[in-house]
């Protein structure tokens, strides 16, 4: 049996277990944990082929030649070349961002050579892919300090001392007019004008940049200069990554073989793509607390998505759980802090893991939540006069922005709980309610429940996040 088989034979046996059980999840994330830096070079080119697959949206040409070629490599005695292109756009990294890192680290761990590309050249163009505008240019200093941040955000997920770093300036910035001029006269424009964000926005009259034009050009050239053999990319980099199948066949090289890998969904559950300016984000700096509390907030439906995307488990661990779920032998909640605690095992350790389980079941499972400590305060004699998105965004810092409450009142998300002598009492704020002044909102769902003002305690309760209202 291979090291993966063994470690699948003790997760599966686990996961039949209660898995309610403190001790018993411990157990498994210590195990899962240990399996991210697991020596998968056992594997047949098959395997490797089916496991890499079994995560992405796209192997091209076929997963039967991505297999092919991992046999040829290791006759001649060595592994395929991967290639994975990043442009370093932005400071911070989230989860979203992890998806493709984690395929990498699974061919650097199958023996393969892995090179990670700093787009440092293409950067400052941006790279136009789902944007309905132009992207601002950056400078260097922006670049290198984005560059220092990525590195350090995704080390969790990925060993840096075997990988080989390559930055596109090195053939980019040399690149002369009349070469240039020579290559294009071999794409149609039409195969440039195939990406659907191309057209929606020529045809909605918004500008559409050469540079833009050119990206895909650009990011080609990077493919011939590394003559890989793999070329890792989202799902929405598909027609990049064949242009650089593209010039290579030009170039007369071998076309490299092209891997995409699925868009994140956001943890706001409405269908929109993992995102900072969403808000709908899990950022790799976050605390471990907070980590472990946006993954309990999303919707049940995300865990297969979430569990593919960033565990180890294999499909068959997946849909065991998933059955389990389905005949009521495991409870959502349940499976839902296992994956919690995976994200946090694999960023912080599994003592930060179990640490944040522990403080999560302190804070939402009591029946009373008087019993919580620490929650955070609004004095309503201070901000009652504003609106309630405005409390959750700038007040207590539980959304991002307005319009970030404003989606969760949209979801049902926003509730006000009294608790008295007579139990607890909760309500859902609309979000007609949601940007209506907090004082008015709790006077009448108080009267409404046929409350007097402090008659109880009165919470403001977002998602999985409460603070305690004073003052009414």
């Amino acid at each position: 049996m291979t090291r993966l088989g063994d470690s699948v034979a003790l997760v599966s046996a686990l996961l039949a277990q209660d898995l309610s059980s403190d001790s018993t999840v411990e157990r498994l994330l210590t195990e899962t944990k240990a399996r991210r830096y697991l020596d998968l070079t056992d594997l047949s080119a098959k395997e490797q082929a089916e496991l890499i697959a079994s995560r992405t949206v796209e192997v091209l040409p076929d997963v039967q030649k991505l297999a092919e070629r991992i046999d040829e490599r290791r006759a001649a005695g060595r592994g395929l070349s991967i290639k994975l292109g990043i442009d370093p756009t932005a400071a911070d990294v989230h989860l979203g961002h992890a998806v493709p890192v984690i395929i990498l680290s699974r061919f650097q761990r199958m023996g393969h050579d892995v090179t990670l590309l700093i787009g440092d050249f293409t950067a400052k163009i941006g790279d136009p892919s789902g944007r309905t505008a132009e992207r601002p240019p950056l400078t260097d200093e922006d670049i290198a300090a984005n560059l220092a941040g990525y590195r350090e955000q995704v080390r969790p997920f990925f060993d840096f001392e075997k990988v080989n770093f390559r930055q596109n300036s090195e053939w980019l910035s040399p690149y002369t007019f009349p070469e240039l001029l020579g290559l294009l006269s071999q794409v149609p424009v039409s195969q440039l004008l195939q990406r659907e964000d191309f057209r929606n926005r020529l045809a909605a009259g918004s500008g559409l940049t050469m540079s833009e034009l050119l990206y895909p050009i650009a990011q080609g050239l990077d493919s011939v200069a590394l003559d890989c053999d793999v070329e890792l990319g989202g799902a929405d980099q598909l027609l990049n990554l064949q242009m650089g199948r593209k010039l290579m066949e030009l170039r007369g090289q071998r076309p490299q073989l092209v891997v995409t890998m699925p868009l994140i969904e956001g943890t706001d559950g409405t269908g929109a793509k993992m995102s900072k300016s969403k808000g709908n984000y899990v950022g790799l700096t976050a605390p471990a607390d907070d980590v472990f509390g946006k993954i309990m907030s999303v919707p049940d439906r995300l865990m297969e998505p979430y569990l593919k995307a960033w565990t180890e488990w294999t499909d068959a661990e997946v849909a065991a759980v998933l059955a389990r779920v389905a005949d009521r032998s495991l409870h959502p909640m349940d499976l839902k802090k296992v994956l919690a605690g995976e994200v946090v095992a694999a960023l912080y350790g599994l003592e930060a893991a179990m640490a944040a389980r522990a403080g999560f079941v302190a804070q939402f499972s009591k029946k009373s939540f008087t019993d919580v400590e620490s929650l955070p305060e609004v004095d309503t004699a201070e901000h009652g006069a504003e609106t309630v998105i405005t409390v959750l965004s700038k007040v207590l810092g539980f959304q991002p922005s307005a319009s970030a409450a404003r989606r969760v009142a949209k979801q049902n998300g926003l509730r006000l709980v009294v608790e008295g002598a007579a139990g607890q009492e909760s309500a859902v704020l609309t979000e007609a309610q949601a940007i209506r002044p907090l004082a008015e909102v709790v006077a009448e769902v108080l009267a409404a429940a046929g409350l007097e003002p402090g008659s109880g305690s009165v919470y403001l309760k977002a998602g999985r996040k409460i603070a305690q209202l004073r003052g009414l």
